[in-house]
């Protein structure tokens, strides 16, 4: 009896002595994100991790001392100097990931938190959101198709579900262009008591793009001179900002790299995987296309993405089969895959199977691309999921190639010209103090 009460009282105080803890971080957490001037949670289908980028850069150029973290091909974190450190992992991401950054990393001096959504429920978002970030400001990017499991079968359903994250009081940007689409999220915005206010790419000019050296849209751009709009920072400070943001490692840089006699222009797609992304970026890179050199599509399928395999299979012969002459498929459900795109009406000889039927290994990867070069040129696409063995196989052998001419963008986040403004004239000031040029010398 005498053993029964100890254990029972051994219980109740770790259940108090846990209960007090999660009280503490919870008291801490609450007092980290009070103490910041703006917080913006970055959701939507597309272009999160940039927009996120995108929407530091404004901040950080503007003059806010801003920490912001992204999801996206790799996790990071970006320090207010535009400094990025990877996120480190041990098991399975999770949601609470945000709250570790933010003890991590708001310190008493940090004015702005840029943070991107990783939820993808519908409830984590809301906990996200009403917990995690509390946003003042949310963007929505798109709305797409995607992740219908989880959000649901119709864009309208998708648009409810990414509401959850648009803040009590606050505003909601986006650059959604669909009217139906953008008005749901102006009544839900309207239901919390928030504004929408549209991102619209018509207030960006060619001439605004052509500070960035990848693949960057409109939409996205305008949401960061939103923001700086609402904020007060100028437009060109705010486009100096983003320029000077370090793409995200998914982001489509176009690069040509020997392999075997032919001259082969690689396109990483991998992180736009639905139609109507997929669809733009391929009209948005065509005139960029060596003139008759054939177009080659990786189809990247992971197992755990079977929906998104199904997908590009139809799209192949209907969306896509003016811009592909030849298909590659890696890794998994490559016989149905292949059969779907040929009863679509894509001819069967221009479909190569190089996935997990095969187990390929470089060199044949290399000498399938190779032979399907035109005049020793070719353009491959890589498309659908970035983690399968072939793919990785692939990339790395880029890499290489790419040996001591190419940085991360760890390096590039380093670089002192990317750095906030005014950080280079901290720096100046300290360099001309040490020299003995300042004022007392």
């Amino acid at each position: 009896m005498i053993a029964d009460l100890d254990a029972i009282g051994l219980l109740l105080a770790l259940a108090v002595g846990t209960f007090g803890y999660w009280r503490v971080s919870v008291s801490r957490h609450q007092q980290r994100l009070r103490q910041l001037d703006v917080r913006v949670h970055v959701n939507g289908i597309r272009g999160k991790s940039t927009v996120t980028r995108l929407v530091a850069g404004v901040l950080r150029e503007g003059g806010f001392y801003t920490v912001a973290k992204t999801t996206g091909s790799a996790a990071r974190v970006i320090g207010p100097r535009g400094e990025e450190t990877p996120i480190a992992r041990r098991g399975a991401a999770t949601i609470n990931e945000q709250v570790d950054v933010v003890a991590a990393h708001v310190h008493d001096d940090v004015e702005a938190l840029v943070i991107e959504c990783m939820a993808v429920r519908p409830l984590y978002q809301q906990y996200s959101q009403e917990f995690m970030v509390q946003s003042d400001v949310t963007v929505i990017t798109n709305v797409r198709e995607d992740h219908q499991e989880e959000m649901g079968e119709t864009l309208e359903e998708i648009a409810d579900s990414m509401s959850v994250t648009i803040p009590r009081n606050g505003v909601l940007i986006t650059a959604e262009d669909r009217p139906h689409l953008r008005e749901r999220l102006r009544r839900n915005a309207e239901a919390r008591g928030s504004r929408l206010v549209y991102a619209d790419p018509e207030q960006v000019a060619d001439e605004d793009m052509r500070g960035f050296d990848y693949l960057q849209f409109k939409s996205n751009v305008a949401v960061g001179l939103t923001l700086a709009r609402l904020l007060g920072i100028g437009r060109d400070t705010a486009l100096r900002g983003m320029w000077k943001s370090v793409p995200d490692v998914g982001v489509v840089r176009l690069r040509t790299y020997p392999v075997g006699d032919a001259q082969l222009l690689w396109v990483p797609m991998f992180a736009a995987n639905d139609r109507e992304s997929v669809v733009l970026t391929f009209e948005t890179l065509r005139p960029q296309f060596p003139p008759g050199a054939p177009v080659i599509g990786i189809l990247n399928n992971r197992r755990d993405r079977g929906r998104r395999a199904e997908l590009f299979a139809t799209m192949v012969p209907t969306d896509l089969a003016d811009h592909l002459d030849h298909v590659v498929t890696f890794g998994a459900y490559e016989e149905t895959v292949q059969q779907r795109i040929v009863d679509g009406g894509y001819p069967a000889d221009r479909v190569h199977l190089l996935g997990e039927t095969v187990q390929p290994t470089l060199e044949k990867i290399l000498t399938t691309i190779e032979g399907l070069a035109v005049d020793g040129r070719a353009v491959l696409v890589g498309m659908v999921n970035i983690h399968t063995d072939q793919a990785e196989l692939l990339i790395h052998h880029f890499e290489q190639l790419r040996g001591s001419h190419g940085s991360d963008e760890l390096d590039e986040s380093r670089d002192p010209a990317r750095m906030p403004l005014g950080h280079v004239r901290l720096r100046g000031v300290a360099a001309r103090g040490r020299g003995g040029g300042g004022p007392g010398a």
